[in-house]
């Protein structure tokens, strides 16, 4: 573990851990918290998988301007704007679900909390990307670790809040996390000493081309399809099985083992040529399909489960692969994407992981109050990350590393 220890040591850091950590908990918690909040006003899974969805698309949708804006202007002046707008957006949010509103109401606050989500995932992964390239794979583990902790704490604070009082408590637990997290990493030394980007003139989808970015892109589509949909069956599940406190408890059971994957990951990542458990001569893009592979296998079984407690020893050991895929995967980006857009290159990947989440949670919705159910939306999760285990395997351009010294900033800086 003394990689880890490497990292912490970085100046900023623990700052960037810990409120990376406290403002990334608002995106465990409020699909869950929406999802369970407007289930319990329309009776309805399917509206309230479809204004999960809005929330994730929104956020998908304003999320690339905001990192372009972040690595043109810099993010701090972007984060504190978010850090007032997003608990006012949930406000509205809990008002517009608690008044019965009509459907296209609550798909419009929905769609208005989405788009004022902070851009904390992003800005604290392009932070990562600056670091010393020897320290860089820790730091994304390390990085994923926490994320999947987050889903851990996320969805247990929300069923703990859900049964003492009402889901609408956790959407307010939520943004003040949100905007604790936020004003963190804004007044982080990182942060103020990081120079904007001389501004390059380029397409909006510029980065997105970049040699490399459509097959990760494209690739995490399939896999955050496939989280969407078990994200919304597990709480059907546990609803079904009459026990329906316990869907934050099955969700954070499979961070749980996401969280024990990625250190195990983490503390040989940086001895990983020398490993003999990985094949011979491993790359990136290699590692990257296997993790997918292993994500998918876990995956595979869950919809013949029909206990709870074997449904969470299913996740627990399917979600084993699940931090090591995300650690490649954000390493593969900070190498290939441009250097005057990094924020942004790490921001179309949030993208997609929110937007193909919510899409993935609106189909599983759908999926569970047909004749398919709670069974039809767990297989879908299983071919979703199969089908990103075929994307890899398709021909087409090779990730351009960028150099290492155009890459990184001094180790003290971070």
């Amino acid at each position: 573990m003394r990689q880890y220890l490497t990292v912490w040591r970085l100046p900023s850091a623990p700052v960037l851990l810990v409120s990376g950590f406290a403002g990334r908990l608002p995106s465990a918690m409020v699909p869950l918290a929406l999802l369970l909040m407007v289930q319990q006003q329309t009776g309805s899974y399917a509206v309230a998988g479809a204004a999960s969805a809005t929330y994730g698309v929104a956020m998908a949708v304003v999320a690339p301007v905001l990192g372009r804006l972040a690595d043109r202007r810099g993010p701090r002046p972007v984060l504190l704007v978010e850090a007032v707008t997003y608990p006012l957006s949930l406000a509205v949010l809990a008002v517009t679900v608690l008044a019965a509103a009509p459907t296209a109401g609550l798909i419009a606050a929905s769609a208005l909390a989405g788009a004022s989500t902070p851009l904390v995932s992003g800005t604290v992964r392009a932070l990562w990307a600056r670091t010393d390239p020897r320290v860089q794979p820790t730091a994304f583990a390390l990085d994923a670790t926490t994320t999947e902790l987050v889903f851990v704490t996320g969805p247990t604070l929300v069923a703990v809040i859900t049964l003492l009082a009402d889901p609408g408590w956790a959407l307010a637990v939520a943004g003040g996390l949100g905007v604790i997290g936020t004003l963190g990493l804004a007044g982080s030394a990182a942060l103020r000493s990081l120079v904007p980007s001389v501004p390059v003139q380029q397409s909006l989808f510029a980065t997105v081309r970049t040699p490399g970015m459509p097959r990760v892109l494209v690739s995490g589509t399939g896999l955050m399809l496939g989280f969407g949909a078990i994200e919304v069956a597990v709480p059907a599940f546990a609803d079904a099985a009459g026990a329906p406190g316990l869907s934050g408890v099955l969700l954070g059971v499979w961070a749980l083992g996401s969280v024990a994957g990625g250190l195990w990951f983490g503390a040989r990542v940086v001895s990983v040529s020398a490993s003999s458990a990985l094949p011979p001569d491993p790359t990136l893009p290699r590692l990257y399909r296997w993790g997918l592979l292993g994500v998918t296998l876990g995956m595979a079984p869950l919809a013949a489960v029909s206990s709870p407690w074997v449904l969470a020893g299913v996740l627990f050991l399917g979600g084993s692969a699940i931090a090591p895929t995300l650690t490649v995967q954000s390493s593969l980006v900070g190498s290939i994407a441009p250097a005057h857009a990094t924020t942004e290159a790490f921001t179309w990947l949030s993208t997609v992981a929110f937007g193909a989440s919510a899409v993935g949670a609106a189909v599983g919705g759908a999926l569970i109050e047909s004749p398919a159910g709670v069974e039809g939306a767990l297989v879908m999760s299983a071919v979703a990350t199969a089908l990103a285990v075929v994307v890899t395997l398709l021909p087409g351009r090779r990730p351009v590393p960028v150099a290492g010294a155009a890459r990184r900033v001094e180790v003290a800086a971070v």
